[in-house]
This record gives C-alpha cells, structure tokens and sequence, in this order.
C-alpha cells in the first residue's frame, strides 16, 4: 500500500491539541518545548488550556498547528514509522510547512518563527473588514472561476482553495467576495457560506504578506525533504529546496490546490492517507476526491497505536 502523510491547515485547531501526545510520548512533548523556546512563549499554555479566540488568532494558530502535527510525528517515530514510509508529504497552506519540517526540509524552530512571521504578516497585509472569504458549495472550480470573475468589478476576487469537487473557496475585497457568494447562488451553488476569518487568504491582496516571507525564507536554511513535498501551488511533486522556498512565497497569495494535489498523489500509486495532527478535515476532502484512497487520522496517542497496529 503506497501512502502519503498529509498535514491540516488553519480551521482544525482546537484548546488541548496534542496535549495527550505530549503526556504519552517525550519525544511529542520536546516538539512543544522546542516550539516555546523558539517563539519566546508559552505558546502550549495557550494551546493546552487557554481561549479559543486566542489559539485561532492566525499568528498563534499557524505555528500551534504544526506543533501539534510534529508532536504527532514524533510519537510515530517512536513508534518505529518514519516519514520514508510514506511516498509524498502534503500540506494544506500552513500544513505544508509542516509537511517541510517533517521531512526534515526545515528545522522545527525554523518553521515555527516561519509560521509567527507569515501568520503576522497575513494578518496585516489588509485592514480588519476589509477582506472576506466564502466557501462555495457544490459548483466546481471552473464554475467558481467564472463566478469570482463576474463579482470582481474591478476589486480583487479569486478562486482561493480547490479543496474538493464540491467545495471552492474564493478571497478577495469584501463587497466582492459577498457579490460572489450571491452569483454562486443564482448560478446553482447548493450553498454560498461567509467564512469567519480574520483576513483573504490566497489571493492578491496577500502580496504583501509574499514580500515579508521572501525576505524570512531567504534567511533560513531550506534541506532537501526526505520525501518529495506534492506542492499546494503547483499539484506536483517538488523536491528541490531553492524551488521550495520560491513555491512558499507563491503560496501566500496563490490557489492551495489541494483536490489535483489529492489526485496527482492517487495517480502516482497512492492508496492511503494520513492526516498527522488535529482533527480530520483533509481525509473528508479526500474522501470526495478520491473514494479509493482511504484516510486515517492521526492526532492522539490511541490513533498512534491504532495505525501502528495495522502495519504489524
């Protein structure tokens, strides 16, 4: 059975995330030490025990979420599984950085300091209100495409996330993505949802937030990943570290194209997922993607010993 290992992005954090790995396994909690001494912070207070509002700040989410899936990581390796095992990495925007740090691309303080600096970066690239994103329901990429088209009226609105054939996001200004969702409707768009997010994600008005992290990555040591990184930006495998660093900076204001990422992966052999860290939102994507593939998730110290039990 060929699989990929697959690493969430913002929206699947919750307060007390990774705290069993951390309590069952030395190797998860030195993940989260290793996390607060690079940040400066008890950033696993606020992930173990504090406010959700605060954990879902995007500075404070970002850098949580791939300590939760590296924590995660290293209580398979304790396990005896090694990122090897798996063909590909992947990782829904912020999860790619994890899916780099896994594979041992980038350094676990690296990409934490990485995921503070692009989550503060992403968050004041426009002004509180200004931006908005909606997830479009049940009209294809396509579909989507023309729909952002027709509500831009000269302001910027972009198919932001394929994340799979029922569901496109689009980003952008405000007023436009609110006219997208009201085409979506009329265009047969089963439903058109406001998504609560702090800022556009993955579209134009993220250049900024592209030049901060052209300068951030520039400054940190890029290795070859253990395993090729399917890319969000261009659905292929990826392996070279200057190609990797220059995909990241296009990433912030380019489509996360996670449905062909899924696809490329089931058309290289891949038969099995799993998603390392919270919760379980990718293996529902792909599970309308590709039924085929099946998905495990991997977020606590019983699913660690459920997938462990299965390779024997």
């Amino acid at each position: 059975m060929t699989r990929a290992f697959v690493f969430p992005g913002q929206g699947a954090q919750t307060i007390g995330m990774g705290k069993a790995l951390a309590e069952a396994y030395p190797a998860a909690k030195a993940v989260f030490d290793e996390v607060d001494e690079a940040l400066g912070e008890k950033l696993s207070n606020l992930i173990w025990e504090g406010d959700i509002a605060d954990l879902t700040l995007t500075q404070n989410a970002q850098p949580a979420l791939m300590a939760t899936s590296m924590a995660a990581m290293r209580a398979l390796e304790a396990e005896g599984v090694a990122v090897t095992d798996a063909a590909f990495v992947a990782g829904h925007s912020l999860g790619e950085y994890s899916a780099l740090a896994a594979a041992g691309a980038l350094s676990i303080a690296d990409t934490a300091r990485l995921l503070r600096t692009r989550g503060q970066a992403m968050q004041s690239a426009v002004p509180v209100g200004d931006g908005a994103m909606a997830a479009i329901l049940g009209l294809d990429l396509e579909a989507v495409r023309a729909v952002a088209e027709e509500a831009a009226q000269g302001e910027v609105c972009q198919a932001a996330n394929d994340n799979d054939p029922t569901q496109v996001v689009v980003s952008g200004a405000k007023a436009a993505v609110e006219r997208a969702a009201e085409i979506a409707k009329e265009k047969g768009a089963k439903r058109a949802v406001m998504l609560p997010v702090s800022a556009p994600f993955h579209c134009a008005l993220m250049q900024p937030a592209a030049d901060v992290m052209a300068e951030a990555l520039a400054a940190v040591e890029i290795k070859a990943p253990a395993v090729p990184l399917v890319a969000n930006v261009r659905a292929e495998a990826v392996g070279d570290p200057d190609l990797i660093r220059q995909l990241l900076v296009e990433q912030i204001t380019g489509s996360v194209r996670w449905r062909e990422s899924v696809l490329y992966m089931a058309a290289q052999g891949v038969t099995e997922t799993w998603e390392i860290g919270a919760g379980k939102a990718l293996s529902g994507m792909i599970r309308k993607i590709d039924r085929a593939i099946a998905g495990k998730a991997v977020g606590t110290p019983d699913d660690v010993q459920n997938v462990v039990k299965s390779e024997s």
